[in-house]
């Protein structure tokens, strides 16, 4: 008999730390698959819905088993729950001691070399940034980790953050004069002597494009690698299997060149001179590429006049700057880095915006006072293929969102598992009982440029009927600011618009009402557990059909037409079904949750393809008319044992 099924099924041991904890039949079946797949070091691919306790499947065997294991969560938010919620509940209803390291990206600690840099030399800080970086000191005199997580009092975009912290291109390593007492390094060696390391997924690829970030050291020795929230790794193998370069990078080199030169006998007022001229080129730049907010090949700008000054001035200035400082480059640890990095952007900007390479796609963003060149693989398959062929481990990826209508090959191909065992767990919840899907009957096509306000006005009997307690997902800012606009003062209820506070604060206001609406777009479909009466209802606007304009998706489409394949069957749809799957995973996250899930598109039901969706969300009662969704909601109400507002627990019944 398995030894993690014999242990998950003495509930006793678990009920002490879990209240209520019973072991059930799919988290029985994932841990003893993940336990086969931890001892022989094979591939698993197991889709496992909300409900059925998958990371218990997983922490479980992978405490018990030998040799130490990586765990890669797809946000910062789930590493810190495992890290400090989870594991320590798993560990002591085991009895087993284990040593176990959280490890985040560089740019989550403290660098204690450019704080001391930038509070002795804080020319370019701007008072905001100034009194910060004072709130940042004083932290740093009583931090045993350095991890900026603990620094609660100051938000999460403060300005000071790129002035306090490294990146690869500015952190000096082995010759940096804080190097023993840098927080980075630190939780690197409290990794190495790990049995469990809880990283992100960020962090893990970008080591596995060697950035160096510090995951690399770990793997030769590990004899798992766990992927939970496994569907996004697709698109954040591709952001780190390619390149980017971002104007900060540049201005951040011309500032950093000028704070270092001040300890050597360089000519001042020459660099000075030429940093502002660097600053200068890296604008125009900026302007040349278009509109704020702008997403688009490369190809699009490249034959412009003004971008191709625009390129070749930045260049120059580049040069020159290299030229300037590099007889100054043994004068000091940061100088020397500084040179290293002007190269390292020369041959950068040089390479993306000459565009040569054909399974790359070359593309850029321009946003208000920044810019960012990308080359983005077409596929990762072979990339991450060779990566994991490097590292003779078990490979375990897992999700509540990995199939189409039960097919696990989109999700194969993208990554190049065709060996890979797969396993679909459906989720214990009686959605019969606790869900309806409700889709409009008379409301236009997505096409139409009265759709968004006639969805907006057909959710408002349905939003009154669920007394606010409402997440409304859009598939675009622009029909986002559309909707709030039209709800504006026309809701009896708390109307919170993503972007007019932050994603944490938004949530933490949603709980605490128990009675608004939220509007969000791409970042609130996924990731966000809102349990028990403060989340009852969650609209879809439109089938989640990836945007045409988008740069990669478009290159993506092109690819797969020229090898003969259908980009529409082949790509779209199940990116669709997938994204969709997500979005109406917000609603049910408990036994006890009750609620409705809104699809305003009537594609879904009028076109061949929507049965596909429909095959692929949970087996919901449906209904088209309002009144049934009223009559559903009344019930609710005459039914619910008197609960509070909102639960804001951790996401127990998901995770044990």
């Amino acid at each position: 008999m398995s030894q993690v099924r014999d242990i998950l099924q003495q509930g006793e041991r678990f009920e002490a730390f879990i209240p209520g904890f019973l072991a059930r039949a799919p988290q029985l079946e994932m841990a003893t698959a993940v336990e086969t797949a931890l001892a022989a070091h094979e591939a698993l691919v197991v889709e496992a819905e909300t409900g059925t306790g998958k990371t218990l499947a997983y922490l479980v065997p992978a405490l018990l088993s030998e040799g130490p294991t990586i765990i890669s969560t797809g946000t910062k938010s789930l590493q810190d729950q495992l890290f400090i919620k989870d594991v320590p509940v798993v560990l002591k209803a085991l009895g087993v001691r284990r040593r176990v390291a959280l490890l985040k990206g560089r740019a989550n600690y403290l660098c204690p070399y450019r704080l001391a840099l930038h509070i002795e030399e804080g020319r370019f800080l701007s008072r905001e940034t100034a009194e910060q970086l004072q709130v940042v000191k004083h932290w740093a005199g009583r931090t045993a980790t350095g991890d900026l997580a603990e620094l609660q009092e100051l938000p999460e975009d403060a300005p000071v953050w790129p002035w306090v912290t490294s990146t690869a291109d500015n952190c000096l390593g082995q010759d940096c004069p804080h190097y023993s007492e840098c927080p980075v390094i630190q939780a690197r060696q409290r990794a190495q002597e790990a049995d469990l390391v809880v990283v992100n997924h960020h962090l893990f690829f970008a080591d596995a494009a060697l950035k160096g970030e510090g995951v690399s050291d770990l793997l030769p020795s590990a004899n798992a690698v766990i992927f939970d929230e496994a569907h996004q790794l697709p698109d954040v193998a591709a952001t780190f299997f390619g390149e980017s370069l971002s104007a900060r990078q540049i201005t951040e080199l011309g500032r950093d060149v000028l704070s270092e030169a001040g300890h050597t006998a360089a000519d001042l007022q020459a660099l000075n001179s030429l940093a502002a001229a660097l600053e200068r080129a890296t604008a125009d730049l900026r302007l040349a590429l278009g509109d704020e907010g702008r997403r688009a090949p490369w190809q699009d700008v490249a034959h412009l006049k003004a971008v191709q000054e625009a390129v070749d001035a930045l260049l120059a200035r580049l040069e020159e700057l290299d030229a300037m400082v590099a007889p100054l480059q043994k004068a000091s640890r940061g100088m020397d880095n500084c040179v290293r990095r002007s190269r390292e952007l020369l041959t950068s900007l040089g390479r993306l915006t000459r565009a040569e390479d054909p399974a790359q796609v070359y593309w850029f963003e321009n946003f208000r006072r920044t810019f960012m060149l990308h080359a983005t693989p077409l596929a990762v398959a072979e990339a991450f293929g060779a990566h994991r062929a490097r590292h003779k481990c078990a490979w375990v990826f897992t999700s509540a969102t990995l199939s189409v209508a039960g097919n696990f090959s989109h999700f194969l191909d993208r990554l190049g598992l065709d060996q890979a065992r797969t396993l679909r767990l459906a989720s214990p919840f009686d959605f019969r009982r606790q869900a309806v899907l409700y889709v409009p009957e008379n409301l236009p096509m997505p096409e139409s440029p009265e759709y968004t306000r006639a969805v907006v006005e057909t959710m408002l009997p349905v939003i009154e009927a669920a007394k606010g307690r409402t997440f409304f997902l859009f598939t675009s800012h622009r029909a986002l600011r559309e909707a709030a606009t039209l709800l504006r003062d026309r809701l009896p209820f708390p109307l919170l618009v993503q972007g007019e506070a932050g994603r944490r604060q938004l949530l933490e206001q949603f709980r605490a009402l128990g009675n608004a609406v939220l509007l969000g777009a791409a970042s609130f479909w996924e990731g966000i557990d809102v349990r028990g009466d403060a989340l009852s209802c969650v609209i879809i606007d439109k089938l989640p059909f990836g945007s045409p304009g988008d740069p990669v998706a478009a290159a993506r489409i092109d690819n797969i037409r020229k090898q003969g394949g259908q980009p529409f069957r082949d790509f779209q749809l199940p990116q669709a079904v997938l994204t969709l799957r997500q979005g109406a995973g917000r609603l049910i996250r408990d036994p006890q949750d009750r609620g409705l899930l809104v699809v305003a598109d009537p594609r879904i039901v009028n076109r061949s393809y929507g049965k596909l969706f429909l095959d692929s969300l949970p087996g919901m009662t449906r209904t088209r008319k309002l009144e049934v969704v009223q009559r559903f909601f009344r019930m609710l109400e005459q039914t619910s044992p008197a609960l509070p507002a909102q639960r804001q627990g951790s996401d127990e019944t998901d995770r044990h």
